[in-house]
């Protein structure tokens, strides 16, 4: 099979240094488009004196708020909540059925809607459960995932908890699906992108204002270019907080797309014949923090927009809705911080999409998937982000392909 990155290259970066900085940024970025703003924004990162040994930039890096979407992040004794963003935890699963392209229906739609039916989607109350099911709750008491909040909320009365229930096992909006694909040998596998759902949005965006607040009464020996980039240093009560509650919204995350992947394959098995699960199968996240060792150096490692890829370790890499995926395996490449991109990237932001893409050019791009046609996805179309095949083959020294999926039915919120 012919891949992207069958011939990887020995040298896969670029040094993509700020004037003065002392500080490298390695960036894989060879044959796809780095735009001067998301430069900028990464010499701002770079600048700062406990991060390094040096920043990985992977090739679906973009502009992003606070830190740049696309990066590895790490730091010394600090943490910026603005790195991990308020997306916490946000990820892929994927996982490969004995279902063949034979046993699908001629007609998708019916398919399509069965998902749609069984996993709540969109932001707000209509992407919600409007009754818990008997699964969820179970869930959720099994997980410990309540208990645990409650003692973060105990501390910090302005995060809420209402929202844990009724968003565990659902889709969400923006850039978060559920596809149906088939690998090239027209096996058929279950792939969903989301994450911590409203609480994470509400623990991220508290935290970061709460490092903006404590930014305000420090005295800094250096210059920090942009408040978003406000940090907690280790031994500080709310850097312990804020690990606390980034590692509850992870693992909530995680869970999230266990619940919804049961909820996908239940309504497959509603229309379609008697399959089983092989063992082929991914969960992991690409915006999280966590400690790592690297080169002997205890360090937290903040990967915004970006894949753990040690050697061996398989992961997803998602195109657009209407282009490729890829099940990757690491190489371990310690210079990337055994790190890969997390799918193509955006080209276009979403109003420049809005404003130049047409929906006559959104149903051309995705005549070939089942999935919504409609205006209100625009901004998601395949001509919004950069060319998949690009990214992987600029990283063809961070992962290998394993397997290669084509779309045919996507749902978004």
């Amino acid at each position: 099979m012919n891949t992207p990155n069958d011939n990887p290259s020995p040298a896969g970066y670029e040094l993509l240094h700020a004037e003065g900085s002392a500080t490298p940024i390695k960036g894989w970025v060879r044959g796809v488009p780095l735009e001067a703003q998301a430069h900028r924004q990464l010499q701002n990162i770079a600048a700062i004196p406990f991060v390094g040994p040096w920043v990985a930039v992977m090739p679906d890096v973009h502009l992003g708020k606070g830190a740049t979407v696309g990066s590895v992040i790490p730091t010394r004794g600090a943490i910026i909540p603005a790195a991990v963003g308020v997306d916490i935890g946000c990820g892929m699963a994927a996982v490969r059925t004995t279902l063949r392209a034979s046993d699908l229906p001629d007609s998708l739609a019916q398919l399509r809607a069965g998902i749609e039916r069984s996993v709540p989607v969109g932001n707000g109350p209509g992407g919600e459960h409007r009754r818990l099911p008997d699964s969820i709750e179970t869930r959720i008491a099994q997980s410990g995932l309540a208990t645990r909040l409650d003692g973060i909320k105990a501390k910090h009365r302005r995060i809420r908890t209402d929202k844990l229930d009724r968003q565990i096992g659902t889709l969400g909006g923006g850039n978060h699906f559920i596809e149906i694909c088939l690998d090239e040998t027209d096996a058929v596998w279950v792939m969903l992108h989301s994450g911590s759902r409203g609480t994470g949005n509400l623990i991220g965006t508290y935290f970061i204002e709460r490092a903006r607040e404590q930014l305000a009464q420090r005295v800094l020996g250096f210059h920090l270019p942009d408040k978003d980039l406000a940090f907690f240093m280790e031994g500080e009560p709310l850097f312990d907080d804020y690990v606390e509650a980034v590692s509850w919204a992870q693992d909530y995350a995680r869970e999230n797309r266990e619940a919804m992947m049961a909820r996908v394959l239940h309504a497959l098995r509603q229309c379609l014949p008697k399959f089983q699960l092989e063992k082929m199968a991914v969960n992991c996240h690409h915006n999280y923090v966590q400690k790592e060792t690297h080169g002997g150096e205890a360090l937290l490692v903040t990967r915004k927009g970006a894949v753990s890829a040690r050697a061996g370790e398989l992961g997803i890499i998602p195109g657009s809705m209407g282009t490729r995926s890829y099940i990757v395996r690491g190489r371990g490449n310690a210079e990337s911080f055994h790190s890969c991109s997390h799918g193509a990237g955006r080209v276009m932001s979403r109003t420049a999409a809005r404003q130049n893409i047409t929906l006559a050019q959104h149903r051309e791009a995705t005549a070939h998937v089942e999935c919504r046609k409609d205006k209100a996805v625009i901004d998601e179309s395949p001509a919004a982000y950069k060319s998949i095949d690009a990214v992987l083959a600029a990283q063809s020294d961070l992962v290998e392909v394993v397997h290669t999926l084509r779309q045919l039915v996507c749902v978004k919120g």
